[in-house]
């Protein structure tokens, strides 16, 4: 295995990621076959082991990082803004700091939100964009996030993780997860546990309230970055999803690859919210065929500013 967790201080604070098969392109800081995942709220750079894993095996053809994102993971938890904007300029820093101008970026749940407003705010650094059960598509989504979103969650939470309530709620989540289910319930039920026990930690359960307050609301999501899926055409877009997904539903992947110009499609009949987890080898099939596919696109400001005039 050629994983390595790596963490780099960015204002001050601590950023931590994963990175894979840095032996290609060596002495080339600024390869344009970077890969970069981006994990869902209250997720890690723990939730890619799996393709980490499977890239690795196939050969190592891309470099990877896959972050954790600030408030998440192994990252600093500081106060502060935890807008998509804000993930965005994070990643963009992180990324000038590493040395690479271009990368493909690959986003699941809150990550595919990050990723469209990486893409949208810093398009010359976008090479493609693929969402995996990416937020910021519609309205839909599950009731328990818009429950997170309600008056009185930043006070509920850390008074759960005290009392040890949502300790048992991830216990019961993993013992849930080891009965003889089918695989993709199992793997999302021991996603949802590492996730809910992410939230036992209060800078964490902070940045996950205050990062759901800003995208969702008691009726569903607020953001939205479907008017401006038009401006990817040039670039190369792959949207994929589980059919079986309980938290994004399906439906918005087939809206967003109707509003992408030339966008690629694919559905994991079988899967539900983490794909990426669910099938790991058809995942990376799909992703690294798709990268090699497509030339990275040519995207800047200019090119974007042409497309905004009427």
């Amino acid at each position: 295995m050629s994983t390595t967790r790596r963490a780099i201080t960015l204002h001050g604070h601590r950023m931590a990621y994963l990175e894979a098969c840095p032996e290609v392109a060596p002495g080339n800081r600024e390869d344009p076959e970077v890969l970069v995942l981006l994990h869902g709220v209250a997720g890690s750079s723990s939730t890619w082991e799996p393709v980490l894993g499977r890239l690795e095996q196939d050969g190592c053809r891309h470099r990877v990082i896959a972050p954790d994102l600030l408030g998440h993971g192994e990252s600093a938890g500081p106060s502060g803004d935890f807008s998509m904007g804000a993930y965005a300029n994070g990643l963009r820093d992180l990324l000038a700091a590493l040395g690479h101008r271009r990368v493909t970026v690959v986003g699941h749940s809150l990550g595919g939100g990050v990723a469209m407003q990486f893409a949208y705010q810093f398009p010359e650094m976008c090479a493609r964009l693929v969402l995996v059960s990416s937020g910021g598509l519609g309205r839909g989504v599950s009731p328990t996030l818009r429950l997170a979103s309600l008056p009185g969650a930043g006070v509920v939470l850390p008074l759960l993780a005290r009392s040890g309530l949502l300790g048992l709620g991830v216990s019961a989540l993993r013992a849930a997860a080891a009965l003889p289910l089918p695989p993709a319930e199992k793997v999302s039920l021991v996603e949802y546990a590492r996730h809910a026990g992410s939230l036992t930690e209060r800078a964490h359960a902070d940045a996950f309230v205050d990062t759901i307050r800003g995208v969702i609301g008691p009726s569903g999501q607020r953001v939205s970055g479907t008017d401006r899926l038009y401006l990817t055409e040039g670039l190369p877009t792959m949207v994929l999803w589980g059919r079986r997904d309980p938290i994004i539903p399906v439906g918005h992947a087939y809206r967003a690859a109707a509003l992408m110009p030339g966008s690629r499609l694919e559905i994991f009949d079988s899967s539900g919210h983490f794909p990426h987890c669910d099938e790991p080898v058809r995942f990376v099939e799909a992703l690294t065929g798709f990268c090699d596919a497509t030339a990275p696109g040519e995207m800047s400001a200019a090119v974007i500013g042409a497309k905004l005039v009427v």
